[in-house]
């Protein structure tokens, strides 16, 4: 009897190929938004970890337009594969944060820009009304779109710590509210928060996958300059634990995906801030690298996303809701 080996786990090239019969890229975006806990409407100072400059590539300037990013974006990126196409991801704060009329006007000026495809927009869960709602869901209709949370975490204490300015409860709100819409729904979380533990991260990871989310982006913590965070760490180090050895992160990884639903898909395992700004923890390793020991520690250890996804979670696979 022949078995079949289950996939290490759902990675997002995998899942794209669903939507495009071609090669696509992200090009980042900086739109000139700002955030509720930075303007006073919620906090000053914003997230305790946060310099938005660690995903800002050098096109990615407020004084230029968005069309005029879109196109510097893909010519970075077009002399790897001429005939990609690209989707406008509105990255840099808060991407919902503004009336709706100049939401819009932003939205279909990414859209309007030859080859662009689609559309990715990075918000918080506590900046997604329901008239914006109302939009993207029809917008929805007619091109690729995905709203991507920032969670961080599922704790409230450590929400409160890093100075998110929102709860667990508005995160699980603000999922089910658009997923329900039909939209593709994805969550990004930081691993190694202070205060959480091995087990509370694993934890985190069942809890999410109760979540009609879609996809899911995780990253290790950076210690970053000029952040607060970077300050709170000088003066008392022991309120962390940081994940210098990369070997230790990768563990950690596979204990966090094993528990993940099977048909949520990984779209990121780490992050790389700019040298000159990164404090904690410097590995050293590309992406790409890290992928490949990651997947080699995942066979040795007989690993799989979903592994540890116990049969009365199973019925819980949202099957009907996502693609």
């Amino acid at each position: 009897m022949t078995t079949t080996t289950p996939p290490l786990y759902r990675d997002f090239t995998s899942f794209l190929k669903q939507y495009f019969p071609y090669k696509v890229q992200k090009i980042s975006l900086n739109a000139g938004f700002t955030c509720p806990n930075r303007d006073g409407t919620k906090g000053k100072g914003g997230c305790t970890y946060c310099n938005n400059q660690t995903f800002s590539p050098d096109y990615c300037r407020t004084e230029k337009t968005i069309a005029t990013q879109l196109e510097e974006g893909k010519r970075f990126f077009a002399h790897k594969y001429p005939e990609m196409r690209y989707l406008a991801y509105f990255q840099a704060y808060t991407n919902t944060y503004d009336e709706l009329e100049s939401l819009k006007r932003k939205y279909e000026e990414a859209l309007a820009v030859d080859g662009v495809v689609g559309l990715v927009i990075g918000t918080r869960p506590d900046c997604m009304p329901d008239s914006l709602l109302n939009y993207l869901e029809e917008l929805s209709r007619s091109t690729f779109l995905m709203v991507e949370y920032g969670i961080e975490s599922t704790r409230d204490e450590t929400l409160r710590r890093i100075n998110r300015g929102h709860t667990y409860a508005d995160t699980i709100e603000a999922v089910k509210r658009t997923a329900t819409r039909g939209i593709l729904t994805g969550g990004h979380v930081i691993l190694g928060l202070p205060g959480e533990t091995h087990d509370t991260m694993v934890a985190q990871a069942t809890e999410l996958s109760h979540l009609p989310l879609h996809t899911l982006k995780m990253h290790q913590l950076q210690l970053i300059r000029g952040t607060r965070m970077a300050r709170e760490y000088a003066l008392k180090p022991t309120d962390f634990h940081l994940y210098n050895d990369v070997n230790e992160y990768i563990d950690l990884v596979i204990d966090y995906v094993e528990h993940l639903r099977p048909n949520l898909v990984v779209e990121r395992f780490v992050s790389q801030s700019p040298r000159q700004l990164l404090i904690a923890p410097d590995w050293g390793v590309k992406n790409y690298e890290f992928v490949a020991r990651l997947q080699k520690r995942m066979k040795e250890r007989g690993a799989y996303q979903g592994n540890k996804w116990t049969d009365s979670e199973k019925s819980c696979n949202f099957a009907g809701e996502l693609t």
